[in-house]
């Protein structure tokens, strides 16, 4: 009984974890193309510099920013991250915004950047965005 329920809880712990570390989606009553403009002004608002953008299948790609380490130019060491959004209709002047989150550690040596991918589990900086936009809009 005791290893049954060790089990049982050890697979609640490992859902908890896989389920924090995924994307964190919003819905708000809103239509596409005003959440959209929004999103792009929020970001641009919050200091994320967007790298790719394409309306057509609605995902936005925001360039990394440094949470930690040095950076000299030709040589670069430490933790970055980098949004990825995708907008959807869901229906009419309704519009679902998915954020996630990658963060990795990245060396450069003259200007060659050399990243590895790190698992989170905290969403903070998703909700954050999500709740910055509810606000906005």
């Amino acid at each position: 009984m005791r290893r049954m329920l060790c089990a049982l809880v050890a697979a609640i712990a490992v859902a908890v974890a896989a389920e924090a570390a995924g994307p964190v989606e919003r819905t708000y009553n809103a239509p596409l193309d005003r959440v959209w403009t929004t999103t792009e002004s929020l970001l641009k608002h919050l200091g994320w510099d967007i790298d790719k953008a394409d309306r057509s299948i609605g995902y936005i790609t925001t360039e990394s920013r440094k949470i930690d380490g040095e950076d000299y130019g030709v040589y670069a060491k430490g933790v970055r991250h980098r949004l990825r959004l995708h907008l959807k209709s869901a229906g009419p002047n309704r519009t679902t915004v998915t954020v996630e989150r990658s963060v990795f550690k990245r060396e450069r040596i003259l200007f060659v950047d050399d990243d590895e991918p790190i698992t989170v589990t905290d969403t903070d900086v998703e909700k954050a965005l999500l709740d910055q936009l509810a606000k906005t809009l």
